[in-house]
């Protein structure tokens, strides 16, 4: 059976995708994963700290852009 695609950050939630790599991480870290299984769940992770990444940014420009056009007022 294929793989389901990964949701990406207009899919995702900022919150969920932070639940879901805090999860992975947690997994990583029991060391109790098969190999095979750690390296899929590090590439997820990686997706994951991307998203957030991606979602903070654009909070960020967001801010940004709102403090401008507050002190241009």
């Amino acid at each position: 059976m294929p793989a389901k695609p990964k949701p990406a950050a207009e899919d995702i939630g900022y919150e969920e995708a932070r639940e879901q790599l805090a999860e992975i991480v947690h997994q990583l870290e029991s060391g109790q994963v098969p190999l095979s299984q750690a390296m899929e769940l590090w590439e997820r992770g990686e997706q994951l700290a991307a998203i957030c990444s991606q979602w903070l940014e654009g909070a960020k420009a967001r801010i940004e852009a709102a403090k401008q056009s507050a002190a241009a007022d």
